[in-house]
């Protein structure tokens, strides 16, 4: 294929009309729609006869659903990156995230109303164009039973903490493409408690982030929920961020969830949380930084830094997405780069050593 080819998509979706507004959308983008289908067993069809390079894949469907989909795909060994375009109900959130945790490459939520089809576009064309270029990674990985690809490779020269001050306490983790999956390989394997409380940026729709958190809680010893209104940091709790909202920090760790306009067209802001955790903790903080696009959390690891806290980054080996990583490493700003595999323990090291 030639680097200048258009990306070759096939939308599966049960309804027409949203057939029309995604093939409308991609090819006005210059993205070749080379099939449409409405129901499962037609996209599978096409994915094995066409071999797209991504699928556009709704999750309620006739017959077979997006989730098994996905599964049939792993299963048949037809490697084609998926962005999953779908309403927002409870049980599709815990679809989606099932989807997520299967392989699908990243989620576009559908717009409610016409005044969010400009936005919901541009985050299509964008997840479709990333997914075709991304790194492939075949079936589902547990870092728990395959030996690390890459070990800690440490970024800075010289420790920037003296010698006998306190370690890291309190423990920020921003993620976006591909963190759902990281996320359910990196949570089940900390310890609870950990440190004085845990924070967690996800870049996910509104309305999803509550189905992560219950997914992550049932498998992880840590308790993982969706961020309330001024509660306080817990040595036992991992707090997400709720999509739609800007997760802030106040004195004494008690958290507040903002509406403040998106930052870059985000919402959350992983860099205003880790912001207010450097203001709160300073040197106490330990910030992860792993698989996402764009740079955010390239600013808030800049205050990590300069409060004297430590800056770990997930290496482009086990990435889905390597740029938020890269933007802090380039920067210079990490501390030490570790496969997700080995993430857990380096944690482990950093907060209870």
């Amino acid at each position: 294929m030639s680097a200048l080819a258009a990306t070759r998509v096939v939308i599966a979706d049960d309804s027409a009309l949203m057939r029309s507004v995604l093939s409308s959308a991609l090819r006005e983008a210059g993205i070749d729609v080379v099939g449409q289908a409405a129901n499962g067993d037609e996209a599978l069809r096409l994915c094995e006869e066409l071999r797209p390079d991504v699928l556009s894949l709704d999750l309620a469907m006739p017959g077979r659903d997006g989730v098994a989909v996905l599964r049939e795909l792993r299963a048949r060994e037809v490697p084609i990156p998926v962005v999953v375009v779908s309403a927002f109900s409870a049980a599709a959130g815990a679809r989606a995230v099932d989807a997520l945790a299967e392989g699908a490459f990243d989620l576009v939520a559908k717009p409610s109303s016409r005044g969010e089809l400009g936005s919901f576009t541009n985050d299509l064309v964008e997840r479709v164009e990333l997914a075709r270029v991304a790194p492939r990674r075949r079936g589902h990985r547990d870092s728990r039973s395959r030996p690390s690809r890459t070990r800690a490779r440490h970024v800075r020269t010289a420790p920037r903490r003296a010698p006998g001050a306190a370690r890291p306490r309190v423990v920020v983790i921003a993620c976006s493409t591909g963190g759902p999956r990281a996320l359910a390989e990196l949570l089940p394997q900390l310890p609870s408690p950990l440190g004085d409380g845990t924070l967690i940026v996800q870049h996910m729709p509104q309305g999803f982030t509550a189905s992560l958190a219950s997914r992550l809680d049932r498998v992880s010893q840590l308790s993982v929920r969706e961020a309330h209104e001024s509660e306080r940091l817990d040595p036992v709790r991992a707090l997400l961020a709720p999509g739609g909202q800007h997760l802030r920090v106040g004195s004494g760790g008690v958290v507040t969830l903002s509406d403040e306009p998106p930052v870059e067209g985000l919402r959350p802001r992983a860099d205003l949380t880790i912001h207010d955790a450097a203001e709160v903790w300073g040197d106490r903080v330990l910030l992860v930084v792993m698989t996402g696009m764009g740079r955010d959390g390239l600013a808030g690891a800049a205050d990590i830094h300069r409060a004297g806290g430590r800056v770990i980054v997930e290496a482009a080996s086990s990435c889905v997405v390597h740029g938020m990583p890269r933007a802090i490493v380039e920067a210079g700003l990490a501390d030490a780069e570790y496969d997700l595999a080995d993430l857990p323990a380096a944690i482990m090291t950093e907060v209870l050593a």
